[in-house]
């Protein structure tokens, strides 16, 4: 089994994941569009914020293929409530890599701008929301001071749900992995050459301790997968689905329900048609 091949979960209830051509063509387009982007915006390259993750990690090798390690620059955004684990592989990603990259200590920023509106109620989503704003304001500062585009690095499974912070991770330019399912996201790591390690590490958005993003969802990627290939983007009733991957009917609404309210998310800002 080769390795883009072998890193479907045992549990997995959905095979997403692409043939060789495919996977070929998707590298190809990928890397194209990145340059294209860049092309088109008169830049000298891109940003891109490097977490140590898998999303991150993979959008860092296709800018590299696609614009040379000179056309990329990274930024490290390490707070308390983050992993140390994580940020150590975001550095040895950029270093492996060879682009150049900055770390910068998000938590005294962040933490100004909570205080700056005084007491208030302890909500852990708006507090962890301001660090995720606070990486995309420092993205956007590199980018204008190096005349860069700012690169994302969501994917499909959090675009459909709405698994991200509006104006945070986000706040970007373009999302060269945007098409792509967590699983297929996977495929395409290990097939270019993404140590296994991080393949398969759990995700996290770093927005408090302990957080991780299947605990947040309730559910694993790969059912998440499976629910938004089959019934949101695909034919399938939520019945159906959930009786052809072996889930509960309320999970399926579940994620329809994600979808629903996370719809602003996705389109522009709303004014009224005169």
């Amino acid at each position: 089994m080769s390795v883009e091949h072998s890193v479907l979960l045992p549990d997995a209830p959905l095979d997403l994941r692409f043939g060789q051509d495919e996977l070929d063509d998707v590298r190809t387009t990928i890397t194209t569009f990145i340059a294209e982007m860049v092309d088109a915006a008169g830049a000298e390259g891109a940003v891109l914020g490097l977490s140590g993750g898998i999303d991150s990690t993979t959008t860092a090798h296709l800018a590299v293929e696609a614009l040379g390690a000179e056309g990329l620059h990274g930024l490290v955004m390490p707070s308390a409530v983050n992993d140390p684990d994580n940020m150590a592989d975001a550095e040895e990603i950029a270093q492996g890599l060879g682009i150049s990259y900055d770390v910068v200590e998000i938590e005294p920023i962040a933490e100004q701008i909570v205080g700056a509106i005084g007491e208030g109620n302890d909500d852990q989503t708006a507090h962890g929301n301001v660090y995720v704003r606070t990486r995309a304001v420092l993205n956007y500062l590199v980018a204008n001071r190096q005349q860069r585009i700012v690169l994302g690095t969501g994917n499909r499974s959090e675009a459909l749900v709405g698994y991200y912070t509006k104006y945070g991770d986000q706040a970007v330019d373009c999302n060269p992995i945007g098409p792509l399912y967590k699983q297929q996201v996977r495929q395409l790591a290990a097939s270019i050459g993404v140590p296994m390690d991080l393949v398969m590490k759990t995700p996290s958005a770093g927005m408090w301790v302990g957080q991780t993003d299947e605990g947040e969802l309730g559910m694993s990627y790969d059912t998440l997968d499976a629910i938004l290939a089959l019934h949101v983007d695909g034919p399938l009733s939520a019945s159906m689905t959930a009786a052809l991957i072996g889930v509960d009917a309320a999970d399926v609404e579940a994620v329809d329900a994600l979808v629903s309210a996370s719809a602003h998310k996705r389109s522009m800002p709303p004014a009224p048609q005169l």
